[in-house]
C-alpha cells in the first residue's frame, strides 16, 4: 500500500530563514523591474533592513525556544518506518539560533561595508563583470557609472545559505545549504572593481576547490547512506551503535570513512590545513567587502555545521578519528602562523591569521564529542562551556575581522600625479599611518590586539574559553601548542603595528579616504564589540552558556 507523505512544517520557526530568502527574491525582481539609478538605494535600505528584521526575530525565537526546548522546523512525523531518517530536516536550538545570531551581526557589518562608497563615488565592485579586464568596454561602463547591484541578492542568498547550515539535521540539507552558500560567494569573488585579473582568478581558484570539496563531501555523505540507510543525523548515529554493538566492523569501517569525508569536506570550507589553498588566493583577489564577509559568515556557519556532525554522526567514531583531527588541527596552526609571518601583503596575511584561527578552533570542536558524552553520562558543564567557548569565539573573530577588512578598504595607493588608486595592501604601505590618520590606525591596532589574544579584547575571552574548553576535554597538549603558536602570531601582528606608528611613510603614496559613512559605523560598532566583550564577558557567556541547560 502506497501513500503520499506530507511534510509537518513549523513555519514560525522558519521566519529568519524566509525573510532572508524572501529578500533576496524581491532583491532580484528590484534588479529586473526597477529603474537603473533607484537599484542601489532600494538594494541597500531591503537589504538592512531584511537583516535587522532578521535579527530581531531570532530573538524572538530564541524566547520561544527557551520556553519551550528544541524544536524540528521540518519534523519527519509521518513517516513510514522504513523510510525514518531519509528525509529533509532542520532543527531549531540554541546551537542554530545563537549560531544564527553570530552571522546575522556580522552580515550586519559586512553589508554595510558592501555597500558603501568611497567619498570619490567609487565602490569595491567592478562597473560591468562581463566585459573583458582593460577593455574599452570596461572603461565605457565606469564612466557611465554603472554598478552591479546584483551584489546585494547574491549576499543575501549566501547568508541564508549559512543560517540554513547551522541548522540543518541530515546531509542532504547540509550539502544543499553548503551549495547555497557557496555558488554566490564564487560569482562575488570575482567582481572586484580593480585588480579584476586577480579577483577573476582567485573566483577560479575558489570555484575548482570548491566543486572538489563538495565531491568529496557529497561522495562521504552517499557512503554514510550505503552503510547505515540514514541521513538523519540521529538515524546514522543510532545504526552506528547498533552495528558496533551487534559487532559488525566493515560496516562500522565504512561508515567512518564517510564521516572522515564528510569532514574533509567542512574543514575546506573553514580553511583548515591541507584544505586551505584557497584561503591566501582568494582573500587577496576578492573584493576586500566580500573578503570580510566570508571570513567571517562563512567560517561561523561551517564550524556550526562541523560542531553538529561531531555531536551527532561522528560521536560513535569520535575516538578513532582523534588521530586524525589532532593532525589536522596542528598543521592548521603551525601552517597559519608560519606563513603568516613571511607575508607582505596584508590581506593575505589576515588569511593566514584566518587559518591559524581555525586551528584554535578546531580544539573546542574536536572535544565536542567528548563533552557531549560526559553531557549525557549526567556532567553537562563541560558540554556547555564548550559550545559556549565555540561561539564566543566565533562572534569575537568575525567582528573584528570585518573590521579590519573594512579599514584595508580605505587605505588606498595614490600615483605621482595624485590620482587615488587600488587599495594599498602592501605592509610598506601602511608605513607611517598612524601619523596620516591616526583613528584608522588606532582602530586596525584594537582588530590587531583582538587577534593576537591580548586582554582586554574579546580576542583574548575567545581563546581563553576555547583554551579551557581544551584542558578539559583532555587535549592538553594541543593546547600548549596552541598557546606557543599564540604568541607566535603575535609576532606579525605587531610587525604591522610597528609600521604603522613606529616607521617612516615613503613619500604621499598613500592615502586614506573617506567613506559615505555606513563602512565608518561598521568599524566603529565592531571597535565597540570588541572592546565590550572583552572588559566585561560575562554577561554573554553566561548567557550562551545558559542557553544549553
Amino acid at each position: 500500500m502506497s501513500f503520499a507523505i506530507l511534510p509537518i512544517i513549523q513555519w514560525a520557526s522558519l521566519t529568519p530563514l524566509l525573510i532572508i530568502f524572501g529578500a533576496a527574491v524581491l532583491g532580484t525582481l528590484v534588479e529586473a523591474f526597477a529603474p537603473r539609478k533607484a537599484r542601489r538605494p532600494i538594494q541597500v535600505i531591503l537589504s538592512l533592513l531584511a537583516l535587522a528584521a532578521t535579527l530581531v526575530t531570532l530573538v524572538w525565537r530564541w524566547s520561544v525556544a527557551s520556553a519551550d526546548g528544541p524544536n524540528f522546523a521540518i519534523p519527519m512525523v509521518g513517516i513510514p518506518e522504513d523510510q525514518q531518517g531519509n528525509g529533509i530536516s532542520m532543527l531549531e536550538d540554541p546551537l542554530s539560533l545563537i549560531g544564527q545570531g553570530v552571522i546575522i551581526v556580522a552580515a550586519i557589518l559586512a553589508f554595510l561595508v558592501i555597500a558603501d562608497r568611497s567619498a570619490l563615488r567609487d565602490g569595491a565592485f567592478v562597473a560591468s563583470a562581463a566585459t573583458r579586464p582593460g577593455s574599452e568596454a570596461e572603461r565605457e561602463s565606469s564612466v557611465a557609472g554603472r554598478e552591479h547591484t546584483e551584489i546585494f541578492p547574491l549576499a543575501l542568498f549566501s547568508t541564508g545559505g549559512m543560517m540554513a547550515f547551522t541548522s540543518a539535521l541530515d546531509l542532504l540539507t547540509l550539502f544543499i545549504a553548503l551549495e547555497v552558500l557557496s555558488l554566490p560567494l564564487y560569482v562575488l569573488s570575482a567582481m572586484a572593481r580593480r585588480r579584476r585579473v586577480l579577483s577573476q582568478e582567485a573566483a577560479m581558484k575558489y570555484f575548482l576547490m570548491g566543486a572538489f570539496s563538495s565531491a568529496i563531501f557529497l561522495m562521504g555523505a552517499a557512503i554514510i547512506y550505503g552503510a547505515t540507510g540514514r541521513i538523519f543525523y540521529i538515524g546514522v548515529q543510532a545504526v552506528q551503535i547498533y552495528s558496533m554493538a551487534e559487532g559488525h566492523p566493515e560496516q562500522t569501517a565504512l561508515a567512518l570513512l564517510g564521516v572522515a569525508m564528510v569532514i574533509v569536506g567542512l574543514l575546506f570550507k573553514v580553511g583548515a590545513v591541507p584544505f586551505h589553498s584557497w584561503t591566501p588566493d582568494v582573500y587577496q583577489g576578492a573584493p576586500t567587502p566580500i573578503t570580510g564577509f566570508m571570513a567571517a559568515g562563512t567560517k561561523a556557519a561551517a564550524f556550526i555545521a562541523l560542531a553538529r556532525i561531531f555531536l551527532y554522526v561522528a560521536l560513535p567514531v569520535a575516538d578513532k578519528l582523534n588521530v586524525f583531527m589532532w593532525i589536522i588541527i596542528i598543521l592548521t596552526i603551525v601552517v597559519g602562523t608560519v606563513l603568516g609571518m613571511v607575508q607582505s601583503d596584508i590581506k593575505r596575511l589576515l588569511a593566514y591569521s584566518s587559518v591559524a584561527h581555525a586551528g584554535f578552533i578546531l580544539i573546542a570542536i574536536n572535544v565536542v564529542s567528548i563533552n557531549a558524552i560526559t553531557a549525557l553520562g549526567g556532567a553537562p558543564e563541560a558540554y556547555r562551556q564548550n559550545l559556549s567557548a565555540l561561539l564566543f569565539y566565533l562572534l569575537s573573530y568575525g567582528v573584528a575581522v570585518v573590521g579590519a577588512f573594512a579599514l584595508v578598504t580605505m587605505v588606498r595607493e595614490r600615483d605621482a600625479a595624485g590620482n587615488i588608486l587600488a587599495e594599498a595592501t602592501r605592509l610598506d604601505a601602511w608605513k607611517g599611518l598612524g601619523r596620516r590618520s591616526p583613528l584608522t590606525a588606532a582602530a586596525m591596532l584594537l582588530f590587531l590586539l583582538s587577534f593576537a589574544g591580548i586582554p582586554l579584547t574579546s580576542g583574548f575571552i575567545g581563546k581563553f574559553e576555547v583554551f579551557r574548553a581544551g584542558v578539559s576535554g583532555g587535549e592538553t597538549v594541543l593546547v600548549v601548542i596552541a598557546v606557543l603558536a599564540s604568541a607566535a602570531t603575535a609576532f606579525f601582528y605587531f610587525r604591522l603595528v610597528q609600521i604603522m606608528f613606529f616607521a617612516e611613510p615613503e613619500g604621499e603614496t598613500v592615502a586614506v579616504v573617506e567613506s559615505e559613512g555606513m563602512a565608518t559605523v561598521a568599524v566603529a560598532v565592531a571597535a565597540a564589540i570588541t572592546v565590550v566583550l572583552g572588559i566585561i564577558p560575562g554577561p554573554v557567556l553566561d548567557f550562551i552558556q545558559g542557553t544549553f541547560a
